[in-house]
């Protein structure tokens, strides 16, 4: 995946004069988890739309902002809403925002999504640590052309998820009494939800939660040298043998009812990164 650079460049440009954040720690917000961006201090709020060459969701709970401001002494900068491949955009435009983060100087990326539970331990509005993944989206994001300067045509992404984080993750949900599960997200290329003999079939291969997001934001962290947090919201639990139908808005909704917790667990980790 070849990004271009001189686009980067002009959407880096455009956001360093309209704030003064230097951002070392960049934040993604899944469906219905806008409560994390009132953790910012001394904020700005900028439309997609307005930023030069930057990716627009047309997904409804995806706020549509990039937001900087500090917390507890560091900057930050959070993507209110990510857009996914579902959309058709095309995975150099879906993953432009990371590489945006990366020369705005970002080093550590936590990521947040809304996925379905399929491990019966589960419980619809648990936390769930990412420890690993499995790409059921039938692409990858750095398929084509490579830019070793960048990174490695072939990188090692075993531990994508960073360890030391989840460390920290699970310290920092320890220490404010959240609950915060631990599991591996699979993650389909959408929009459809998943079918039971979908399911079925992630429970067999050891998933504990299903998405639609998250696996390529890893991937492309990981090639790009950034540490990768990734914590999940159970919007709700699936099995193959469930009858009632799930909708987007049942999942909004419930994740609106969660972010509190997301917020707050967020929050006593970037604290605890020193």
């Amino acid at each position: 995946m070849i990004i271009e650079k001189e686009k980067v460049r002009e959407t880096v440009e455009y956001l360093s004069s309209r704030t003064e954040v230097k951002p070392e720690i960049g934040i993604i917000l899944g469906s219905g988890l806008g409560a994390v961006v009132k953790l910012l201090e001394d904020s700005i709020h900028i439309p997609y739309p307005d930023i030069p060459n930057f990716p627009v969701s047309s997904v409804k709970g995806h706020g549509g902002k990039l937001a900087f401001g500090t917390y507890a002494g560091k900057g930050l900068v959070v993507q209110e809403g990510r857009v996914h491949f579902y959309e058709g955009l095309g995975a150099a435009k879906v993953m432009y925002p990371l590489w945006v983060m990366k020369a705005l100087g970002v080093k550590t990326i936590i990521n947040t999504n809304a996925a379905g539970g399929i491990n019966p331990n589960f419980a619809g509005g648990d936390l769930m640590l990412v420890k690993d993944h499995i790409n059921f989206m039938f692409t990858n994001p750095l398929i084509g052309p490579n830019d070793e300067s960048i990174g490695p045509r072939f990188p090692d992404i075993s531990e994508a998820y960073n360890p030391e984080l989840g460390e920290i993750a699970r310290h920092a949900a320890e220490k404010i009494g959240i609950k915060l599960q631990s599991g591996i997200l699979i993650s389909f290329p959408g929009p459809s939800y998943e079918t039971r003999a979908e399911i079925a079939m992630a429970i067999k291969l050891g998933a504990d939660a299903v998405g639609m997001s998250t696996v390529p934001e890893a991937i492309v962290s990981s090639y790009l040298g950034l540490r990768f947090l990734a914590i999940t919201f159970i919007s709700n639990l699936v099995s193959p043998t469930r009858t009632e139908p799930l909708t987007h808005k049942d999942v909004t909704r419930a994740a609106a009812r969660a972010s509190k917790n997301l917020a707050a667990l967020i929050g006593e980790i970037i604290k605890e990164m020193g």
